[in-house]
């Protein structure tokens, strides 16, 4: 039917690895059924992981302005909520070759999620990205409530759609043009010398211990919507997304549907968390792929 990332591993070898009929003797297996439990379990694993380095950088935040001793530690892992300093770091890396010493974990981090990205599609916002676990919790939801008998789990259409994915690109259009554009070698060591730029991180943590009642009602907006529309951030909004499916884009490797063994089940399409008609498709080749292997994964046998 199709064939995972290429050149690794397929959904079948070739047309003669095609699943044979019930009554016959060598029925064909999918090794590939298991993905989405396993996927449950990375995901599940790094949400967790990061509610624990939030408990504990609370915790050094409050020793720090307590005035007393400090006893905890700063999780360097916090910095992955810091975006926009970790692209401001890497253009002054690119340009200076000089590595943000200020916030070198959020950096690390980046460049991490962009060549695994080229590597292997954007499996950090489907595997690692906690935002991106909680948004399939709210998929989940979503299909044992609002869609659990319907046979379309969206209320949007293929224009608007379109519409709706091109505000992240938009977004990242902005953050760019400000950025990689807009700002010289000059600007970016200022800004990332200032006072607002070291205690980012200590800013990101009051923004949710907080929270205004603004930012509260906005992130129950997103949830809500998440469980109506399909990773409704992640698809629409998120402009590290946006990046990384860019970057992804020029990947080699990507899913590929063997004609031959297909048998037009569409199992592969309604899989999908962001409904790429992949049964209609020789090759899924758009940035919008997560390489989150939901396709493979439903192959029959």
């Amino acid at each position: 039917m199709s064939r995972d990332l290429e050149g690794h591993a397929t959904m079948t070898e070739s047309a003669s690895a095609a699943p044979e009929p019930v009554t016959g003797t060598a029925r064909w297996r999918n090794p590939y059924k298991l993905l989405p439990k396993l996927r449950w379990i990375v995901q599940a694993v790094y949400v967790l992981f990061f509610l624990l380095i939030g408990i504990e950088f609370h915790e050094f935040y409050r020793q720090a302005v307590s005035g007393g001793p400090i006893t905890a530690h700063r999780p360097p892992a916090v910095e992955a909520f810091l975006p926009i300093s970790a692209l401001m770091g890497l253009k002054r890396f690119l340009v200076t070759g000089l590595y943000d010493m200020v916030h070198p974990a959020g950096l690390t981090i980046l460049i991490a999620a962009i060549l695994s990205s080229f590597l292997a599609r954007k499996v950090f916002c489907s595997w690692v990205c906690p935002i991106g676990g909680i948004s399939r919790a709210l998929e989940w939801v979503g299909k044992k409530t609002l869609w659990r008998s319907r046979k379309k789990e969206t209320l949007v259409n293929d224009g608007v759609d379109l519409a709706l994915t091109s505000l992240k690109y938009l977004l990242l259009a902005f953050f760019f043009w400000a950025i990689v554009i807009g700002m010289d070698k000059v600007a970016i060591y200022k800004f990332m010398s200032s006072t607002y730029n070291y205690a980012a991180d200590a800013k990101m943590l009051l923004f949710f211990t907080d929270i205004s009642r603004t930012a509260a009602i906005t992130l129950i907006v997103l949830a809500a919507l998440s469980v109506v529309i399909k990773h409704f951030w992640c698809r629409y909004l998120c402009p590290y997304g946006a990046l990384l499916g860019l970057v992804s884009w020029m990947s080699p490797h990507r899913v590929v549907r063997d004609k031959d063994a297909c048998i037009d089940c569409k199992s592969c399409t309604r899989a999908c968390p962001v409904e790429i008609t992949v049964h209609s498709k020789n090759s899924v080749w758009t940035p919008e792929c997560t390489g989150c292997m939901s396709c493979v994964s439903t192959l029959p046998g």
